[in-house]
């Protein structure tokens, strides 16, 4: 094998290779129809290339492309002067250890769901970005999240397709000896095995453990089958898998962590088997619940009830029996531990709690959701003044490299040295900015536009075939046509995330006659872009997007409302690329952050949102739109139709007016003043360096320097 060849085989085996343009691109231009056919994965695309061809392709045609990008690669991995090695040392020499249940890193290795997996994959990659010793702890899923599909009548149904090790750039953990290395975890009277496999994330590492071997009892086989999947046995039996065998997996690698992270109460578990280790140096109760504590830091992620795990006292003592007789931790002090009420451990286990009585610090994701997170808490902590509950904030923010890349990324480029410089202050953004002329921001804008609507068509075509085989086709019905008038001289909408109810996807279809007047106005029209996915067992969120699939066939909005099925990153990079305003209206304060906003601001992209998680904070007036001043209402229905009257009123009296306002060479100059304040007041602040920084200041090291 060849220099070339084999380096072309390693970039494929890490995943900096997702957030570099060049990278990609090489791969892709070693076959442009089998990189879409295998979803962007290269591991998959040099399995379908044969070593013939690739030898004389990587040592003629593509000889100085690998060269430059395996440079670049290399010079990546051996930077020694990080900002983690001038600011945080010790955070060098010893690892901070990231659980999260999920991890968005890439569409093509399908081990997230929705937002809180993408908002983790970016601090993965900002933290390898940053030089931070970073571990990231989770599960293979081997069905992964599932793959949506939309029936004849618009109705989500949902496949879980297998993924494969040999297709993905993951690799076995083994001993020294070469086995492979196993943990056992105690669950319920059984004892389950795990194994573990290791995925490079630029500087960083990322572990999954998976309990599909043989050696297990077929039932815990399935513990990792699915993100989120089935009934609460299932759910607890990950969560114990991931905090206390991510624990063990820990020790049996010989690491020695500096702080553990729980990203979410998923992986609070942890801390029991932090306390069990306190134990077996006979370190008494308390003393080992303080030393647990001093390890530990964890980050709520949402609001919303559901949102947080919660477990009977008899599922509790049905799982952790023999766990707890091993550790000698008494069934009852660990009911404390979970328990909303301080004076009574007989109701549900609360992960959240038990994470937040085990942590030296604990935040929520935006200023906002931290002053909600305090007041909802505030019963742990026997107080009735919000203030003095121990929650802060670190607003979430994006991996501007992973967002930016193709077309958006060579633009900026061919305007500055370093995107990472350019929007590392307000100020270095705005000096790129006035090198760049209206006319080049608005040609960007149309390419990005002209991509996305491309893109479109493509993927509606697939989409029909899809919902032919589920539902028999009939072929008289127009509606089914995949014939789109969507095009770029027109203000394109778009609203993608997870279809939970509270964030209110149906909102801007309030009031059928209005909106068919602002789609179809002649001289200013409107077209509306949608995806989403709403989970398996969540029929109200799936009847959300069947109403809007129905509303779309509508002689009225055929072709001008679209709802893109199977919604993951790579369709999110289309959406946040190519819509000019990005819509986002849920229940306020009921949006912890959201960063789906951010992203479009890197591509010219514009922001009209509820006054809700982030945009709290970055909204100012001149760098998008809101809908309402934060107005909250207790009665559900009137704050939806106060919402809808507000976001239609924005829409027609200053959101439309400014785009299709131009002057004599067709540029719409104010829109785009507005464009380049968004993108210098928002793109420096709401990334994940930013995030991670504050995370390792504030949090991380023993003693906050913020």
């Amino acid at each position: 094998m060849s220099k070339n060849t084999s380096a072309v085989k390693k970039l494929s085996r890490n995943l900096w290779w997702s957030w570099d343009t060049d990278a990609k691109d090489l791969f892709k231009s070693l076959s442009p129809l089998l990189w879409e056919r295998v979803n962007h994965n290269p591991v998959e695309l040099l399995r379908h290339i044969s070593s013939d061809e690739l030898e004389a392709r990587c040592n003629c045609e593509f000889e100085h492309r690998i060269s430059h990008v395996k440079q670049r690669f290399d010079d990546y991995l051996t930077e020694k002067n990080t900002w983690a090695a001038n600011h945080a040392p010790e955070l060098v020499e010893n690892p901070v250890a990231y659980f999260s249940a999920e991890f968005g890193i890439h569409e093509s290795l399908r081990i997230y769901s929705g937002g809180l997996g993408i908002l983790a994959g970016d601090h993965l990659k900002s933290a390898s970005d940053l030089g931070i010793n970073f571990i990231g702890i989770s599960l293979f899923y081997k069905e992964g999240y599932f793959r949506q599909y939309l029936n004849h009548d618009g109705w989500q149904l949902e496949d879980y397709p297998l993924q494969y090790a040999e297709s993905l750039p993951i690799e076995k953990v083994t001993t020294k000896d070469g086995k492979d290395l196993i943990i056992e975890i105690t669950i319920a009277q059984s004892t389950v095995y795990a194994q573990a496999w290791s995925l490079r994330v630029g500087r960083a590492m990322l572990y999954l453990l998976d309990t599909n071997i043989p050696v297990n009892e077929s039932h815990y086989r399935e513990i990792c089958s699915r993100v989120y999947g089935g009934d609460q046995n299932m759910r607890i039996n990950q969560e114990i898998l991931l905090g206390i065998g991510g624990v063990k997996l820990l020790d049996a690698l010989h690491l020695t962590p500096a702080v553990y992270h729980m990203n979410e109460g998923h992986s609070a578990f942890l801390t029991l088997e932090l306390l069990k280790k306190q134990f077996e140096q006979n370190v008494p109760f308390e003393q080992a619940k303080e030393k647990v504590k001093e390890q530990c830091v964890f980050t709520t992620h949402t609001p919303v009830p559901a949102g947080h795990d919660r477990f009977s006292r008899d599922m509790m003592h049905y799982t952790f029996d023999k766990y707890l007789a091993s550790c000698c931790i008494d069934f009852e002090e660990l009911m404390k531990l979970g328990s909303e009420d301080p004076n009574n451990s007989s109701g549900l286990f609360t992960m959240t709690v038990l994470a937040l009585k085990l942590s030296r610090s604990a935040n929520g994701v935006s200023k906002l959701h931290g002053e909600v997170s305090r007041d909802m808490w505030k019963h742990l902590y026997s107080t009735t003044d919000p203030k003095q509950v121990p929650i802060g904030h670190i607003t979430n923010g994006i991996h501007i490299r992973s967002w930016s890349s193709g077309f958006t990324d060579r633009f900026w480029r061919n305007h500055t040295e370093s995107i990472e410089d350019m929007f590392s202050s307000r100020e270095s953004a705005e000096a790129v900015l006035a090198k760049v002329t209206d006319g080049e921001l608005w040609c960007m804008r149309y390419r990005l536009k002209r991509n996305l609507i491309d893109f479109i068509s493509r993927y509606l075509s697939n989409q029909l075939y899809h919902q032919h085989q589920y539902t028999p086709y009939k072929p008289a019905d127009s509606s089914r046509s995949v014939k789109s008038t969507l095009s770029p001289d027109v203000l394109t909408i778009g609203f993608a995330r997870r279809f939970a109810t509270y964030k209110r996807a149906p909102l801007v279809f309030q009031d059928l006659d209005r909106l068919n007047t602002i789609i179809n106005n002649q001289n200013m029209p409107v077209q509306l872009i949608f995806a989403g996915k709403a989970h398996p067992h969540d029929d109200a969120g799936k009847e959300y997007i069947r109403q809007i699939v129905e509303l779309s066939r509508r002689p009225q909005f055929l072709g001008k409302v679209v709802f893109l099925e199977n919604y993951n990153i790579g369709v999110a990079k289309r959406l946040v690329s190519g819509v000019d305003v990005w819509l986002n209206n849920p229940v306020r304060p009921m949006e912890a952050s959201g960063t789906s906003g951010q992203k479009t601001v890197l591509h010219g992209g514009l922001n009209l949102s509820i006054m809700d998680g982030w945009w709290c904070e970055a909204y100012n007036g001149t760098n998008g739109w809101s809908i309402g001043s934060g107005e909250q209402n207790d009665n559900y229905d009137e704050q939806y139709r106060f919402d809808a009257l507000k976001l239609y009123e924005v829409l027609e009296h200053q959101i439309i007016p400014t785009f299709y306002e131009r002057n004599e060479h067709n540029i719409p100059v104010k829109w785009l003043k507005n464009v380049r304040n968004a993108i210098a007041s928002i793109a420096p602040v709401y990334n994940t360096d930013r995030m991670v920084k504050e995370y390792t200041l504030r949090y991380y090291l023993k003693e906050s320097r913020l």
